[in-house]
């Protein structure tokens, strides 16, 4: 497995959770709470009631795995395509693999990396969820004392599928998205780097950013579904599965075909067609080679 699949993995896990976990951390609540009446709404009154600490809940736990998540997607993305195509690394410049096998190989990277994510975010959107203020006096004691306590405590109440709740809606989102991803990155790299070349930084830069932007245009309403699973249970259960979720009245899916289902459908913004920010989509894909 190339050395520089797993370099890349590390780098990019590190960037995208120190520029982005803030807006992640929006992204949670707006899916997940509706106490929330927008993007600003929720940035203000995070700020106002948690500080610019209530922005970073959850992140050590991901920051310690993120690095191998990252390095699973870059390596079986690579070796996938070594099998399917049987060219090196180093030979794709000038042997571009098909769109097909490009998709199908992004696809196994994303369906391999949301099995070994499904615990670590789990509890990143459980720390994320806790609105109570970071270490102030007098102030009830949060549900969970950090990353460990947290998963202790889903294991000791809901047991070890506990901590792979909503892991089926994780996986549906990034098998799919992944093969996008790759698909629109190396197409954009190919375009617009002449024959025999690697690309620019720039170019590099513009791929990752459009193709991120691609995949999580696909992936936000399963997104919103799997953040919606994985609350559900710590006070009672509200969904059966995945299918259960996307069912009920109040799902993204249910409520973006009410809307569009309407008369006046095409003169209402609703608040399940907001794309939530996020760092791996807007800020981070563009820096490197690959997600």
């Amino acid at each position: 497995m190339p050395v520089e699949e797993f370099v890349a993995g590390w780098i990019s896990g590190a960037l995208g959770l120190v520029l982005g976990h803030p807006f992640d951390t929006v992204k949670v609540r707006l899916q997940t709470q509706t106490t929330y009446r927008g993007i600003v709404d929720c940035m203000v009154k995070i700020y106002r009631h948690e500080s610019l600490l209530g922005f970073f809940k959850g992140m050590s736990f991901p920051i310690a795995s993120i690095a191998v998540v990252n390095s699973v997607l870059f390596g079986v993305y690579s070796n996938t395509l070594l099998l399917l195509t049987a060219t090196s690394h180093q030979e794709r410049r000038a042997q571009p693999p098909s769109y097909m096998h490009i998709f199908l190989a992004g696809c196994t990277g994303g369906f391999l990396q949301a099995y070994c994510l499904a615990p670590f975010d789990l509890i990143k959107v459980r720390l994320q969820n806790q609105t109570e203020p970071v270490a102030q006096p007098g102030s009830p004691p949060p549900q969970y004392q950090g990353p460990v306590h947290c998963a202790a405590s889903i294991f000791r109440e809901e047991g070890y599928r506990g901590l792979f709740r909503g892991a089926w809606a994780l996986m549906l989102r990034d098998t799919p998205t992944m093969g996008i991803y790759f698909i629109t990155y190396e197409g954009l790299c190919h375009q617009y780097t002449p024959e025999g070349q690697n690309p620019s930084s720039a170019t590099v830069l513009v791929a990752g950013g459009f193709a991120g932007i691609a995949s999580w245009v696909a992936a936000t309403p399963l997104d919103v579904i799997k953040s919606r699973m994985q609350m559900d249970g710590l006070r009672r259960r509200v969904y059966q599965g995945v299918l259960d979720c996307m069912d009920n009245p109040m799902s993204p899916l249910a409520r973006i075909l009410q809307w569009l289902s309407s008369p006046s459908g095409k003169a209402q913004t609703p608040s399940t067609l907001q794309v939530p920010p996020s760092p791996r989509g807007f800020v981070l894909l563009g820096l490197l080679p690959g997600p």
